[in-house]
């Protein structure tokens, strides 16, 4: 295939063309923004100064408010921006740069959910042996392999795209770069490249949400013998994480697992796991969870009071 490449930036018709729905769309996702951030943020250092850090789940859920922060930080301040731009352009470099790391963060928040996963599975169906299975040791060694499958999973992304050849157009209809709109604009067939997307992307998406679902069958399957207290309190811890997983990847298998074309709802469904699932994480995981309010109104209570003996 050759890479008679002649782009050197491209035009992201974004959301809208319409000036008062943009700058709508502005103040909405600039909020949305604050709270990922904020809310993120403030679960990480809760847990990190905190107890909370010596239990698997939580260690986990750390590192997952830190993948949803950099996942979120490589589209919407880009977006933001956008939405008061006369032009929305990004370069070449720019474009293969932001698909790279937004594929890089996806994949490992994939991952890292599937680490959890694995914690509450082996909480709840193996309690006897839980602390030997989820050793520190372990639990480093799964935030390496989310770190190692999310690498190899965008640099196959990077790959497919980089060697396309572009000749023009150069408008992609959507406001981040990414591989299904970027092949549209491919002068070159690219049907057999779009398949290897759907088994990168889609498959990969495909077979973590059945392996997600299967343990939680198991999982439920085993409750059935407990009793009704502890029955609330086992699917009590699962039932935030099931929500993160089905608030995650339903839009995105909807994107990835069909053949490569583009619909006008993608870039809708494409909100729900770039900006909405990092916006709601936090707050999916603190409300029903007693252990990480306490450590929210204990670190709130520390700043108040460092604030106080400054004062």
């Amino acid at each position: 295939m050759e890479n008679g490449n002649n782009i050197t930036e491209f035009i992201l018709l974004g959301l809208s063309q319409q000036k008062g729905v943009e700058i709508l769309c502005f103040l909405l996702f600039l909020l949305c923004y604050i709270a990922i951030f904020t809310g993120n943020l403030l679960v990480m250092i809760a847990i990190i100064c905190s107890q909370l850090i010596d239990q698997p789940m939580y260690f986990f859920l750390s590192f997952l408010s830190l993948s949803d922060l950099c996942y979120t930080s490589t589209v919407t301040p880009k977006l933001i921006i956008d939405l008061l731009a006369e032009k929305k352009t990004i370069s070449y470099k720019g474009c293969m740069t932001q698909l790279f790391t937004m594929h890089f963060f996806g994949g490992i928040e994939v991952f890292i959910l599937t680490g959890m996963a694995y914690d509450r599975y082996a909480a709840i169906c193996k309690p006897l042996h839980y602390t030997v299975i989820m050793s520190r040791r372990r639990c480093n060694d799964i935030i390496v392999a989310s770190c190692a499958g999310g690498f190899l999973h965008s640099f196959g992304q990077f790959i497919l795209a980089i060697l396309l050849p572009y000749c023009g157009p150069n408008e992609i209809d959507h406001y981040f770069c990414d591989v299904y709109p970027l092949l549209k604009l491919a002068c070159t067939d690219t049907s057999r490249i779009g398949l290897l997307v759907i088994a990168n992307s889609g498959v990969m998406g495909l077979v973590t949400f059945v392996v997600l679902l299967l343990s939680y069958a198991v999982i439920l399957y085993t409750v059935r013998s407990y009793s009704t207290e502890n029955r609330h309190k086992a699917l009590s811890t699962c039932s935030s994480h099931i929500t993160v997983v089905v608030l995650f990847f339903a839009p995105l298998l909807f994107i990835y697992i069909r053949p490569a074309t583009t619909l006008p709802e993608d870039k809708v469904f494409a909100l729900f796991y770039t900006i909405i699932a990092p916006m709601l994480n936090p707050l999916i995981y603190t409300l029903r969870n007693m252990e990480m309010k306490n450590a929210i109104k204990k670190l709130w209570s520390q700043i108040m009071g460092g604030r106080g003996n400054i004062d």
